[in-house]
């Protein structure tokens, strides 16, 4: 006998969507646009992993000039249309991303404005609905162009402030910044800070964890970069790297696991203790040990966002026979205990959600 609508099982909820229309004109660099979904299949990716099924999500559409979607593109590129998520189609958009435009100079910057103030009405619609409105460069000129955004601040590049400070005299500039995040407008002067806008997106859209995460494998960390390649034992030293402190730190980062000693510490940077102690001093106003510790931390940052090892397991590795020690050593450099820090950075699905294929 089928159930009544009333007994059956309620449907799970459906994870937020937050959806970014990206309209592309005959101008536009699209390849801004296409940098941007990837970032934010990226943030999806992480957000999965994190929470799984019911994570919140981003989501895209790529519109024409006249705001309607793009067909499916052919090839490697259908992945980008059509929306990216499975809303209804007639569901709000939250936020909107202008690309730069091909444009030679200023006159030609106006012209491409010009020919679509159609677009720049929209984006102010947009903005009194409350919507996120995201620029990179020159596009800045379609946003202002909306009348919406006096008092606000930008983020251009040098060669188009003075014009667009004639054009939009109501609206300043963040100099010496690749990212302006005022308000509704989040704006980046070059292609190559599209990263950090996505990431304050994210930030705004799914919360601070997720954007950390993001910034995480969006943002360059160099230390980072060295603390993982130490932790796999793959690290060589440069020939170049010659000065006392460039030793010691070498020889450190080559034995972090093992325990440490001044004495040791000293003979390999070639210089007396009292000399090792001074240089770290002057040039890093710590001790040696204070400084080996700081790179024991990284070192367990990284295992503890992409491995399943134990918290005594990764202290061991870092050097720390006493995890109790390891614990205390590690909240006092990063403000957290280890196991917190996995829970909000860990980069791996919990071993619950693992799958096996069987072939």
């Amino acid at each position: 006998m089928p159930q009544s609508p009333s007994s059956l099982p309620p449907s799970p909820a459906r994870p937020p969507v937050f959806r970014v229309d990206i309209p592309l004109l005959p101008e536009s660099a699209v390849g801004n646009a296409l940098q941007l979904i990837d970032l934010l299949r990226g943030a999806n990716l992480l957000a999965g992993l994190r929470m799984g099924a019911q994570a919140p999500r981003m989501a895209w559409r790529l519109l024409d000039a006249g705001g309607l979607p793009l067909a499916s593109l052919p090839g490697p590129l259908a992945a980008y249309t059509p929306a990216g998520d499975t809303a209804a189609p007639s569901a709000p958009a939250h936020a909107l991303f202008i690309p730069s435009f091909h444009a030679a100079d200023i006159p030609a910057i106006r012209a491409v404005a010009a020919r679509h103030r159609a677009l720049s009405r929209q984006l102010g619609i947009a903005l009194d609905a409350g919507q996120k409105l995201l620029t990179v460069g020159n596009g800045a000129w379609l946003a202002a162009q909306s009348g919406r955004l006096n008092g606000r601040q930008a983020s251009l590049p040098w060669f188009y402030i003075a014009g667009f400070e004639r054009d939009f005299p109501g609206i300043g500039h963040s100099l010496g910044r690749d990212l302006s995040d005022d308000g509704p407008w989040l704006s980046c002067a070059l292609p190559h800070s599209v990263n950090l806008l996505a990431i304050a997106l994210v930030r705004h859209a799914l919360g601070e964890e997720l954007a950390a995460a993001c910034e995480t494998v969006m943002a360059p960390d160099h230390q980072r970069a060295r603390a993982a390649l130490q932790a796999n034992a793959q690290q060589h030293i440069p020939a170049t790297r010659d000065s006392t402190l460039a030793r010691a730190i070498a020889w450190m980062e080559a034995h972090l696991d093992q325990p440490y000693s001044l004495a040791r510490l000293a003979e390999a940077a070639s210089v007396s203790t009292r000399t090792l102690l001074r240089h770290f001093q002057q040039e890093l106003s710590q001790s040696p040990l204070d400084y080996l510790h700081g790179l024991r931390c990284r070192r367990a940052k990284v295992m503890l966002e992409v491995t399943l090892e134990s918290v005594p397991s990764v202290a061991v590795a870092c050097g720390y026979a006493d995890p109790a020690a390891f614990r205390r050593i590690f909240a006092r450099y990063t403000g957290m205990a280890p196991a917190e820090y996995r829970k909000r950075h860990a980069l791996r699905a919990p071993r619950r959600r693992w799958r096996v294929e069987i072939s």
